[in-house]
């Protein structure tokens, strides 16, 4: 027995000093440095609510400012009459009148709202309408609350104001913000509102949104929680006509209005 230790140790200690041995006879490095180029195209459509304010008319020298609203996940798929179902777009059907342009796209089914394409679809409506590009807002709820985050963060230089609804978002992208992109995000207005007792999205989520704001120097960022409201935070904020005085009170700076 003590003769079959000693052999099944001496091929133990002779497996693991194989790769030792490999790599001592080897003169090539195991890394090597490599480069792969590429190039992504990709097509796709959306579909929106665009709402145009009393008095506005093309072509003519007024500039308006632009609201898009980003719906929640119950509102996904194909049936564009459901993103009329909460916020502006609801408010719109009900008879009010909103002094700038709203812009409401739907998320297609099985899927999220994602930066590029909204940016895409801005582009658009500033090019086609008379928008202000220095006073673009963004809104949206749960879903869109998150996707609203998301948006402001990726290009903060593109809005004035935004105001995310019982969502949250990345702060690694707050915490790892180039200068450039930190610099824009200091010039960007946030007010979050949420509800106290959210069983969906915790309020956490927000918090800890609007605490990495305020560390990474945001000068205007705050919270609004309402102490009984669960998921639906969205219908008293929406409803509430000072949110939108607040909106139309934010220019961003540095652009000049649409020639």
């Amino acid at each position: 027995m003590k003769r079959i230790v000693c052999l099944l140790s001496a091929v133990s200690a002779a497996v693991s000093l194989t790769p030792m041995n490999l790599g001592a006879q080897s003169n090539r490095s195991s890394l090597s440095e490599e480069q792969f180029e590429y190039e992504v195209s990709r097509r796709g459509q959306i579909r929106y609510w665009l709402y145009l304010p009393q008095g506005y008319a093309a072509g003519t020298e007024r500039a308006w400012p632009l609201l898009l609203f980003l719906h929640g996940a119950g509102e996904r798929g194909s049936d564009l009459q459901r993103v009329t179902i909460h916020g502006p777009p609801k408010l719109v059907r009900q008879g009010t009148n909103f002094p700038f342009v709203l812009v409401a796209p739907q998320c297609p089914e099985g899927q999220r709202w994602e930066a590029e394409s909204l940016l895409k679809l801005l582009d658009h409506v500033v090019k086609t309408h008379a928008v202000d590009p220095a006073r673009v807002y963004v809104t949206g709820l749960s879903m869109g609350g998150y996707g609203t985050w998301k948006l402001a963060l990726a290009a903060p230089e593109r809005f004035a104001a935004a105001v995310p609804i019982c969502g949250g978002g990345e702060r690694i992208d707050v915490l790892l913000a180039s200068r450039e992109r930190l610099q824009a995000l200091q010039g960007l207005a946030v007010w979050a509102f949420h509800g106290a007792k959210d069983p969906v999205v915790p309020l956490e989520e927000s918090e800890r949104m609007v605490s990495a704001l305020k560390k990474a120097g945001v000068a205007e960022v705050k919270l609004t929680v309402y102490p009984e409201a669960q998921h639906d935070s969205w219908t008293a904020t929406y409803s509430n006509p000072e949110l939108y005085d607040w909106l139309l009170a934010h220019r961003r700076g540095g652009l000049p209005p649409k020639p």
